[in-house]
Parts: C-alpha cells; sequence; structure tokens
C-alpha cells in the first residue's frame, strides 16, 4: 500500500485558508445592507488576499516537491548466495549488497553473471531463475546502464518476473559484458543521479573482483 505524502496538508493549507476567508467576506457582504466606503475597500482588499492565498496553493501543488509513492514489496526477504564462490567474492558482494540495500532505495537486487545468479538479496519474488529479456540483453550487449524510472508503464516490464511483482523501479546495471547487478526500488522515480554514479561505482569494483577471482 502507498504511504500517505506527509507534506499534503502543508500544501492545501493556503487553498483553504484562501477559500475560508473568500466565504467569510462573501457572507458578510450578503448580510450587511449598507456598505459603507471604507468597508468595500476592506472587501475588495480581503478578496485580493484570498485569491492571492488560493493561487499560491495552487502553485505549490506544483512546484513542492513530492516524496514518491512508496508500497511494501511483495515477497520474502532473504539472503542467497551461491555456496561455490571463493571467499573474496563472498565477501565482496555481501559488503556491495548490504551497502546498496542500506544506503538506497533499493529493496531488492539480484547478481547476475555468465549466465548464473550468484546473489539474491532483500525482498525475494519465488522466481530464482533470471532469463535476459531484451532489456537485459540490450544491457549486456552495450554495456550501459538502463534505468525504468516507473516499471508499471513499460511493456518490457514482464521480463523482471524474477523480481517482486509490484516493484516500481528497476536498474540493470552491467558487470562488463558477462552479467549485470538488477536492482528494485520500492517507490518510482527514486533514484537519484548520485545513486545512480554510486552504483556504477561499485558494479565496477564488484566487476573487477569477479573477473580476478573468476575469470582464472
Amino acid at each position: 500500500m502507498a504511504k500517505s505524502d506527509p507534506n499534503r496538508i502543508l500544501r492545501l493549507l493556503p487553498l483553504f485558508a484562501g477559500g475560508l476567508g473568500g466565504s467569510l467576506l462573501l457572507i458578510n457582504r450578503l448580510t450587511n445592507i449598507e456598505v459603507s466606503a471604507s468597508q468595500s475597500r476592506s472587501d475588495a482588499l480581503g478578496v485580493i488576499l484570498a485569491a492571492v492565498l488560493i493561487l499560491v496553493g495552487l502553485i505549490w501543488q506544483e512546484i513542492q516537491p513530492r516524496d514518491p509513492d512508496r508500497v511494501d514489496l511483495i515477497g520474502e526477504e532473504g539472503f542467497e548466495l551461491v555456496e561455490d564462490l571463493p571467499d573474496a567474492v563472498k565477501t565482496e558482494l555481501a559488503w556491495a549488497s548490504h551497502l546498496l540495500l542500506t544506503n538506497t532505495v533499493t529493496r531488492s537486487l539480484i547478481v547476475y553473471y555468465r549466465g548464473r545468479v550468484l546473489l539474491r538479496r532483500g525482498i525475494l519474488a519465488k522466481k530464482r531463475e533470471v532469463k535476459p529479456g531484451a532489456i537485459l540483453q540490450r544491457v549486456l550487449a552495450r554495456q550501459k546502464p538502463v534505468y525504468l524510472v516507473d516499471l508499471k508503464v513499460y511493456p518490457g516490464r514482464i521480463e523482471f518476473d524474477y523480481l517482486p511483482n509490484n516493484t516500481q523501479g528497476v536498474i540493470c546495471q552491467p558487470l562488463n559484458n558477462r552479467g549485470a547487478i538488477i536492482l528494485a526500488a520500492n517507490a518510482p522515480r527514486s533514484y537519484t543521479k548520485q545513486d545512480e554514479n554510486w552504483i556504477e561505482g561499485i558494479a565496477d569494483k564488484i566487476a573487477d573482483t569477479l573477473n580476478t577471482a573468476m575469470e582464472k
């Protein structure tokens, strides 16, 4: 279920204040039979102030940053690591995955390398096998990351059936041309450019470790 926006009431406050002020001015004007010149000027000023408040409220609806709608990913939390990996690789993957899960919006991640799933961590889907679809294949071929900011609007989302089925955003970060880290977020448009740069740096480190330890 999506969490409520904590700033929603703050953004709506000028709209409520302007609407209430305008309504009270109208009621006051209708209930007074005789209206003096000074009262007319006061009413006009009040109407202007109410209109400004309403306008500010409408502008805030557009320009105030809103927290992305977050969901609880469907699945069970777990940590699966291939047993026959060298100790150096196990340590590297455990360290890197912990950093990504605790310091970004990532809630589930998979390390796929040379046709094998080396690690799954976070909220896990039931399906363990990764069968590269068109998007992941393009990442491997071009060795360039792909960030799907709002997964539900992409027709290609069906290839990510190995992630929780309510995943909101996905980054496929290549590990050279041999694999990728696939990261799932619980909110759309939630990775920042800084997050993307940091993920790229961690992926480069993992790729170097895998290349050194497993290509011998």
